[in-house]
C-alpha cells in the first residue's frame, strides 16, 4: 500500500497543499503536473498496472513478431490555443506526430498512444495497481480508502476518473457531486484487435462509420507514425451496437466486427495470426459541463473530459484548469487581505 504523505525535513518551507489525485489518465496527470509546478505536493493513484487508461496500447505475440494496437483513443485533435502550444512542445520532443490519414490536424503519440501518458506519468509520483475505493474525513483532513488500508495526510482530493467511477467514490462524502457525476452517462465501445499474415487490401488506413450500424471506426494501426510489426487493425463498434451487445461473448463480437470490416472495405480479410477483444464500458464521455468542479470548503476537485467534451484535449484542459483553480484558491486564502 502506498505510504502516507511525507514532508521534506525542513517542513516549515512547504507552503502548498498535499493533493491526492485518483486517476492517472491525461486529466489527472495534467492536473498533477500543474500543481507540482506551483509547488504543491502531489501523489497520484491508479488502479491500472501502468500508463494508458483510455489511451492504452495492447501488445501480443504472433508468428510474425509482436503486434501493437492502440485499442482506446485512436488519435487526438487540437482546438484550444493552450493545448496547441503544449502539443507543439510534445511534437518537438518527439512524443507526438501528425497522422494525416485520420484527417487534417490529427495527432498520435509515438510510438504508441500510451506513450503520452507514460511521458506525463514519469514527471510525478504515481502509484500503480492502487484501487481507491472511497474518500472520507478524519481529524480535519481527508483520507483515501485503499483496499483494507488508507492514505492519510491529504488536504485536497482530485477525482480524475470517468464520471460513473467518480460518482461511486463521492457517494459518501459528497452525494450532491456524486449525483452530478452520475448523470453524465458514458457510451460503451467493443473493440477488436486483429493481426493478419499479410496486408489488408484496402486503399485507406482508416475508415469511419456512423449511425447505429456495427462498425464505428477501423484503422491499420501499424501504418501510424512510429509503428512497426505485422499488419494490425483496430476495429471499434458504434456506441449503439456496443450498448445492445454490452454483455455479448467476445468471440461473437470478434466475428461480427471483422465481418463488418470486410464488408465496409469491400475486401476479403487475410489469415489472422492473432486476435483479441476488449469491452470499454466507459469509452466516450457525455459532452458538456463546467470544465472543472472545485469545492475548496470540502477539499474536493473533479476534472476529466466528461466536464467539457469527449476529446483528449478536453481531459488535458480540465486537469490543467483545475490545477490553476487550486493554486489560485491557495494564494487567496494565504493573502493578508483574506484573513482580515
Amino acid at each position: 500500500m502506498p505510504s502516507p504523505f511525507h514532508l521534506d525535513p525542513v517542513a516549515s518551507t512547504f507552503t502548498g497543499v498535499r493533493v491526492g489525485i485518483v486517476g492517472a489518465g491525461i486529466a489527472g496527470l495534467a492536473c498533477a503536473e500543474g500543481l507540482t509546478g506551483h509547488g504543491h505536493e502531489v501523489m497520484v493513484f491508479d488502479k491500472g498496472r501502468g500508463p494508458g487508461g483510455r489511451m492504452s496500447t495492447r501488445r501480443f505475440d504472433t508468428s510474425q513478431g509482436e503486434a501493437h494496437f492502440d485499442h482506446g483513443a485512436q488519435y487526438f485533435t487540437v482546438r484550444d490555443p493552450a493545448f496547441r502550444a503544449q502539443v507543439s512542445t510534445w511534437a518537438a520532443d518527439g512524443v507526438v506526430a501528425p497522422w494525416p490519414a485520420a484527417g487534417s490536424g490529427a495527432y498520435v503519440a509515438v510510438p504508441a498512444m500510451n506513450s503520452l501518458v507514460r511521458e506525463l506519468a514519469g514527471r510525478t509520483d504515481v502509484h500503480w495497481s492502487t484501487l481507491v475505493t472511497g474518500v472520507q474525513r478524519h481529524d480535519g483532513g481527508l483520507v483515501l480508502r485503499v483496499g483494507a488500508g488508507e492514505i492519510r495526510g491529504v488536504d485536497l482530493v482530485v477525482i480524475a476518473v470517468p464520471a460513473e467511477q467518480a460518482a461511486a467514490l463521492l457517494a459518501d462524502i459528497a452525494p450532491d457531486l456524486a449525483a452530478l457525476a452520475g448523470a453524465a452517462v458514458s457510451e460503451p465501445c467493443w473493440t477488436v484487435m486483429a493481426a493478419f499474415a499479410e496486408p489488408v487490401a484496402a486503399e485507406r488506413d482508416c475508415w469511419a462509420g456512423s449511425g447505429d450500424g456495427v462498425l464505428g471506426w477501423a484503422a491499420r494501426n501499424n501504418a501510424k507514425p512510429g509503428r512497426a510489426g505485422p499488419e494490425s487493425w483496430v476495429v471499434q463498434a458504434t456506441p449503439a451496437w456496443s450498448r445492445r451487445n454490452i454483455d455479448a461473448d467476445p468471440n461473437s463480437v470478434t466475428v461480427d466486427l471483422l465481418a463488418a470490416l470486410s464488408m465496409a472495405l469491400g475486401v476479403t480479410l487475410p489469415t489472422r495470426i492473432g486476435v483479441a477483444a476488449h469491452r470499454w464500458r466507459f469509452a466516450r464521455s457525455a459532452p458538456g459541463g463546467p470544465g472543472v468542479i472545485f469545492d475548496p470548503d470540502r477539499g474536493l476537485g473533479l476534472c476529466g473530459d466528461w466536464l467539457i467534451a469527449p476529446r483528449v484535449e478536453s481531459g488535458w484542459l480540465s486537469g490543467t484548469r483545475l490545477a490553476e483553480r487550486i493554486d489560485t484558491e491557495r494564494a487567496r486564502t494565504r493573502s493578508p487581505s483574506s484573513r482580515r
